[in-house]
């Protein structure tokens, strides 16, 4: 069996710290979730400092579900391994993509068709990029497809120019996978599990666990789906639910540090009191200030080979062992 363990460097051992790491994806969900012509008007995102934002900022039904996508996204590429771990269970045990670390594209966050693409999905992607569907046959290669995809993403009537197998492949909002062996598939992400839905193309389901509940990872039979909850209780989760009512406060206030009886902890209004004290500078500047003491969430990784029966679990050295092969 061939193993890759994961060390974490940085033990999750300041709440404050994490807090920042989940609040700069979500500033920058707000950020981008602004309308195109509005953005224009002010001269670009440069020009938006946080006081601007909080004025700019009109408050929708699916900004929490748009922020929670940026924050998952940017928890898989700085090796977040509250939630490295679980996503690399998901293509190892499901999806047979053994080697490599996870990856994500950022590929779908909008919001009333204000933005396009976050990312240029084609910077990412090869000729022999494949995207794996979980349906017999050979799997897709991604590239040959994307801008129908994106097409179809934009405009009802380009969805049924997609071959059959991916017609719902507009409906990803990540593709998660692994660069080394050029594997993907297609990630819906979702704040409130209820609203999972089928689609041909997509393959995971990336969902917030509830409170006390389980958070096992398993496969919706009828909807193709596997199903990964993020862990709650004193994990990734809980720490974007604090961060998301932190920014929506501090927006809500016109910038201005909120009262005690809405942020009555200690490091929510530490982080809040950041906000506030750079709130005349642009978004941009602040995120990279965030980014600065944001937890450092760093991986060593090692691939072995040993024979012995592996489960994933975390040892008093705080190292993570995941199953990679079984030869």
């Amino acid at each position: 069996m061939d193993l890759i363990k994961y060390k974490q460097n940085n033990p999750v051992n300041s709440e404050v710290e994490a807090l920042f790491a989940v609040t700069i994806p979500i500033l920058r969900g707000i950020l981008y979730s602004l309308k195109r012509e509005v953005v224009a008007d002010v001269g670009g995102y440069d020009n938006i400092s946080l006081n601007l934002l909080s004025r700019l900022y009109r408050e929708g039904d699916g900004d929490c579900g748009i922020c929670f996508e940026y924050a998952v996204h940017d928890a898989i590429v700085n090796n977040n391994p509250l939630v490295l771990e679980r996503i690399d269970t998901v293509l190892q045990k499901f999806c047979k993509i053994k080697q490599g670390s996870p990856t994500s594209i950022l590929f779908g966050a909008e919001k009333n068709g204000a933005m396009q693409l976050i990312e240029t999905v084609n910077e990412h992607l090869t000729d022999e990029s494949a995207l794996l569907t979980g349906t017999k046959g050979q799997p897709i290669k991604l590239k040959k497809h994307i801008q129908g995809v994106i097409n179809a993403f934009r405009k009802p009537s380009e969805r049924e120019k997609l071959p059959n197998s991916i017609n719902g492949l507009w409906k990803a909002d990540l593709f998660v996978g692994k660069s080394e062996p050029d594997k993907w598939i297609g990630t819906t992400v979702k704040i409130n599990p209820s609203l999972l839905e089928a689609a041909r193309g997509l393959r995971m389901a990336i969902v917030p666990a509830k409170q006390g509940k389980n958070d096992k990872i398993y496969l919706h039979e009828t909807k193709n789906l596997i199903v990964c909850p993020l862990p709650y209780d004193h994990s990734f989760t809980e720490i974007f639910y604090r961060a998301w009512l932190s920014v929506k406060y501090f927006m809500n206030c016109g910038a201005n540090l909120p009262p005690e009886s809405l942020l009555p902890y200690g490091a929510d209004r530490f982080v809040c009191k950041f906000m506030v004290e750079r709130n005349k500078f642009t978004v941009n500047e602040v995120l990279n200030a965030m980014d600065i003491v944001k937890q450092p969430y760093l991986l060593d990784t090692e691939e072995k080979e040993a024979k012995v029966t592996a489960t994933f679990e975390q040892n008093a050295l705080n190292t993570l062992v995941a199953p990679m092969s079984i030869k």
